[in-house]
């Protein structure tokens, strides 16, 4: 099918806890920016697509009856085939993506579209870098993951805080943490299918190693001083917080990011470790302890299969199929702080030493509402609509990207502080 008979975007899994938030998301962008494109939603079931666009009808006023639908089964492989041929770009929101991820992107660069999803799993990010990056590139088309919280104010964050460093900055630590306001709001944090996605995550991490030998045969220089991660838990002076080390992907973007800037545009990369931080000491050792649970029982076939199956008593009653109520999501408050060390002078090339240590202390933060299923859907519309827009700004060619190495030069950053995010450099704490 050619581009001017394809619809500009599908939002593919629109019955689906994240992909259904994303309808009216996108139309609050695409009227925002007077934007004339055309979209539809996709999934197994018309009658439930019927009812995710009459339901988000409903809650925003907008007339949705006669957006477009279309039939895909990801066990279908035609009908996957058929979905991405009707478009230019496929918003995926159909997880784990470790398991369905890649029948949807093979399709993708078989017909030319663009793909972003909200994956935050290393493992198949970067393996669908290692398979799909040439052919993409060939195909001129973008494959972009972790368009999500919270891999977006991570990447994103630490492109921000190096553009506005005014100097030379050697490392960034990350701290996350989140607040609710009001309450208490009962119920579950997260949906089954992010927490089953960190289940498969941690039970198969070992399989990274030969990933990313395949992926980066080359190592990077070696960078002095060296940013080493902090174990165990401890206490930030910037935060007044206790922290422990982040358990999720957002590392593994972030340095791929670094490492792309380095290979095309000569840019020192930067160190990153990520981390979480909380309020009191109890919900620490909490998290931590049931941490260790959740480590040691994904790593057992037996065990892992009760985690799947009983996901309330395995997190405290943070993660259920139902996933969070949407009173708890719109009074839930999230923040990224970003400590970036390095030096006030610049150096002319990115492998030149510096001689003294870092003398230059630099924070920024990334702040919003709502994170894992409000803001994280206007990240992933956004991140499509850069695409649609902006790819003049992205990277030569197409190919596979993380958000920080595809978006960097483009406007996003500009328009995620006009829809509820917000980029800051020396913030109050």
């Amino acid at each position: 099918m050619s581009n001017e008979n394809r619809l500009d975007i599908i939002i593919f899994g629109a019955t689906g806890f994240t992909g259904k938030r994303t309808i009216p998301q996108l139309t609050t962008l695409i009227k925002s920016e007077n934007l004339s494109l055309t979209w539809g939603v996709a999934g197994r079931s018309e009658q439930k697509l019927k009812n995710a666009l009459l339901e988000m009808q409903q809650q925003t006023g907008e007339d949705y009856t006669k957006i477009p639908l279309i039939i895909a089964d990801i066990d279908n492989k035609e009908s996957i085939e058929k979905m991405t041929a009707a478009a230019r770009i496929i918003i995926n929101a159909v997880g784990p993506y470790r398991f369905y991820g890649e029948r949807v992107v093979d399709a993708c660069v078989k017909s030319g579209t663009h793909h972003v999803d909200v994956s935050g799993e290393p493992q198949y990010m970067e393996t669908i870098q290692l398979k799909y990056h040439k052919a993409a590139a060939e195909k001129g088309i973008y494959l972009v993951s972790a368009c999500g919280f919270d891999s977006i104010p991570a990447d994103m964050g630490v492109v921000f805080l190096q553009k506005n460093f005014q100097g030379t900055l050697n490392s960034v630590e990350s701290y996350l943490y989140s607040t609710i306001e009001g309450g208490p709001y009962p119920g579950a944090i997260l949906h089954y299918t992010t927490y089953e996605s960190a289940v498969h995550g941690i039970a198969n991490w070992g399989e990274l190693r030969e990933i990313r030998k395949n992926l980066y045969p080359e190592k990077l220089p070696t960078f002095e001083p060296k940013l080493l991660p902090k174990r165990g838990f401890f206490k930030n002076k910037f935060l007044n917080k206790w922290c422990t080390i982040f358990p999720g992907g957002d590392r593994s973007v972030c340095l791929r990011t670094q490492r792309y800037m380095f290979e095309k545009h000569r840019q020192r990369p930067i160190q990153v470790h990520c981390y979480t931080a909380y309020e009191n000491f109890f919900y620490l050792l909490v998290t931590l302890f049931f941490g260790a649970i959740f480590l040691v029982m994904s790593k057992l076939s037996f065990t892992r299969k009760l985690l799947l199956a009983y996901p309330r008593i395995f997190t405290c009653g943070m993660a259920s199929h139902e996933g969070p109520t949407e009173e708890k999501q719109e009074h839930t408050l999230f923040s990224f702080v970003l400590v970036g060390e390095g030096w006030s002078e610049t150096q002319a090339e990115p492998t030149d030493q510096f001689a003294t240590p870092p003398e230059k202390i630099a924070l920024a933060k990334v702040s919003g509402r709502n994170p894992g299923y409000g803001a994280t859907c206007v990240m992933l519309a956004t991140a499509a609509l850069m695409i649609l827009t902006e790819k003049d700004k992205m990277p030569v060619g197409g190919g596979c990207y993380p958000p920080g190495a595809a978006f960097a030069n483009t406007s996003m950053i500009e328009k995620l502080n006009k829809h509820g995010l917000k980029f800051e450099m020396n913030p109050e704490l």
